[in-house]
């Protein structure tokens, strides 16, 4: 190697160097740290025992840790299609010339901008058993039939559905990658379809669908890690406890409460890592199954 190669290679480096230390500092300790308090009984307030993988054994005996990772999957299960789907919608219906459309768009996105904190409060007004609004709405068609609307937030039945409901508010964010995918597929496509006869459905099916595949692949996983991620809406809604009857008892939930409320950060950490393997297994899968289902332009 020549001594300019070997400058300009410090000169890249010295460049560099305050990102180097920044991500030094900030990502590659934090992750060494957590690893190793994984491995040990560490309470913060005194310094950490190494106990090798008791942390990792007692997780495997958790019932309350099987019970939160069975409510994050079963809103990932149903929360993510039904936002996916939510958000295509939305992006085809405001991807059309009706006046007024910037509009809309605004008043569709804008949900999007809301803090979750106070979505949650909003949420857990418009959820009321008693006075809230849905629940009024529902009823005026519910009780002449017979039926009473849910107690959506004190039921262990309905209250995931309702955190569903509640996240949904919140797609904005797809809609505007969706409707910036819709804008780059070529008119000459819907042009030609049309003098073959195709009808509006066969369009999306075939022009549509996979033109956009490459959007709908980004937010798929994007969605998906956010998911298994929940936190702020359940933690405000039920001001972390988590009910009624642990319903709500999210994963991120228990791992924030072992952590800063039982002061097992040691136990914390190896959730953490749990967490980081189920994310990146999932994603992984995600991707190995988009191979022949995301078609890129060109």
């Amino acid at each position: 190697m020549t001594s300019r190669e070997m400058r300009s290679i410090r000169n890249g480096l010295l460049f560099i160097s305050p990102w180097i230390a920044g991500f030094a500092a900030f990502t590659i300790y934090p992750l060494a740290a957590s690893f190793y308090y994984s491995l040990c009984d560490y309470s913060v307030l005194k310094p950490p025992v190494f106990v090798g993988g008791a942390n990792y054994h007692e997780l495997l005996t958790d019932p309350v840790l099987w019970k939160s990772l069975y409510n994050t999957m079963y809103f990932a299960v149903f929360f993510l299609p039904l936002a996916t789907l939510l958000a295509i919608v939305l992006a085809l219906l405001l991807n059309t010339g009706v006046r007024g459309m910037t509009i809309y768009r605004t008043i569709f996105f804008l949900p999007s901008l809301t803090p979750l904190v106070a979505l949650g409060i909003l949420w857990m007004w418009m959820l009321n058993g008693e006075y809230g609004v849905v629940n009024y709405v529902l009823n005026m068609v519910l009780n002449p039939l017979g039926l009473q609307a849910p107690i959506w937030l004190q039921s262990t039945a309905w209250s995931k559905p309702a955190i569903i409901l509640m996240s949904l508010w919140g797609v904005g964010h797809a809609v505007v990658i969706y409707l910036a995918g819709l804008q780059d597929i070529p008119k000459q496509l819907y042009e030609a379809a049309d003098l073959d006869g195709a009808r509006w459905f066969s369009k999306v099916r075939h022009i549509t669908i996979p033109l956009l595949s490459p959007a709908i692949f980004f937010n798929v996983v994007m969605g998906l890690i956010s998911a298994l991620q929940v936190f702020a809406l359940p933690y405000v809604l039920t001001d972390g406890t988590g009910g009624p009857a642990r319903s709500t008892t999210f994963y991120t939930m228990y791992l924030y409460n072992s952590a800063f409320r039982y002061l097992r950060m040691g136990y914390a950490c190896a959730m953490a890592w749990i967490l980081f393997l189920i994310i990146l297994a999932l994603t992984l899968l995600v991707y190995r199954m988009s191979r022949k289902r995301v078609h890129y332009g060109g």
